[in-house]
């Protein structure tokens, strides 16, 4: 094993371990942000095409399924079903199977497979690259025919039915001021709905890529429907805006800033919110102005009662 491989997989078992102590002591949003953090990196190595890895085909694809199990496990984590879900016993019994990958040769103990390296960083990556090598130099610029990926026009969801005595809400996004507007690849929003913990309330949902760029504005003029009823929402819950474009040099989607509204700012009529330099924060215990000058994200709330 050279001396690369084995710092390669002292790090990955640091990672695991960190995930299952935040899982264990019931840190959710940490443990979240580290399964997926290192579910991207053991996809990146299983899909890898060079020459010089020490890992047999084998071995990756058992690699990219120990990425699968931290993917389920992310989502149980998030999910507010108390169906099935992949448990963090069953995730432990998958250490030392990554520890001593070079040497594994027996049946992987879950029916899942690799899933495709996803481009879109789990939340805060860029600022915890801690075992990320270097990007090469000289990546698809702007021009490239190549520089962005195909994108799914969205994921917005439809309005919930109505229900007696409840309220619905309709968010319209206009648009968000940046000094370099004109300058982002393929942008669009991610909203989400979160508690005071940082979990989700709600699905999360994309808006399409924004519809056009001027000046230091990008238009999307998009309704996202709230997929809960208002009256339902816990207190303290948040509705999040995230943005995020696309980065052709090192060819990966990121957060560039996002924002958020509180419940008391659930109003009918228009609304401009200030906007927060990244990581999200989900917990709004850090956060800081992305810039003084008068750029926001202009909203507009149209709720809808029986």
């Amino acid at each position: 094993m050279s001396e690369v491989t084995r710092s390669l997989l002292q790090r990955w078992g640091a990672s695991f371990r960190r995930g299952a102590d935040f899982d264990s002591w019931g840190q959710l949003v940490e443990a979240i942000d580290e399964y997926q953090i290192l579910a991207r990196h053991l996809q990146k190595e299983a899909q890898a095409q060079h020459n010089n890895s020490e890992f047999t085909e084998e071995q990756k694809k058992t690699i990219g399924k120990i990425a699968t199990c931290l993917e389920l496990r992310s989502a149980a984590l998030q999910s507010t079903q108390s169906q099935e879900e992949f448990k963090l016993e069953d995730l432990k019994k998958l250490e030392p199977i990554l520890k001593n990958i070079l040497t594994y040769n027996k049946e992987f103990p879950f029916d899942v497979q690799p899933v495709p390296l996803r481009r879109i960083l789990a939340p805060g990556e860029e600022e915890n690259l801690e075992f990320e090598e270097d990007e090469e130099e000289g990546g698809a610029g702007a021009g490239s025919p190549d520089a962005s990926p195909a994108r799914v026009p969205g994921t917005l969801l439809p309005r919930l039915p109505s229900e007696p005595g409840m309220t619905l809400l309709t968010i319209r996004i206009e648009k968000i001021g940046l000094k370099d507007a004109g300058q982002c690849i393929d942008p669009y929003i991610t909203v989400s709905v979160k508690d005071l913990n940082g979990i989700d309330l709600t699905p999360v949902q994309d808006t399409p890529v924004a519809s056009r760029k001027e000046d230091t504005y990008v238009h999307f003029n998009v309704d996202i429907e709230l997929q809960k009823h208002v009256e339902k929402l816990t207190k303290g819950a948040a509705i999040f805006f995230e943005f995020k474009h696309y980065k052709p040099k090192k060819r990966f989607t990121s957060t560039k800033c996002f924002a958020f509204m509180e419940m008391d700012e659930i109003k009918p009529g228009p609304i401009v919110i200030e906007l927060y330099k990244k990581p999200t924060d989900f917990k709004r215990k850090k956060l800081q102005l992305l810039t003084k000058k008068p750029l926001y994200l202009h909203l507009h709330q149209t709720l809808h009662k029986e």
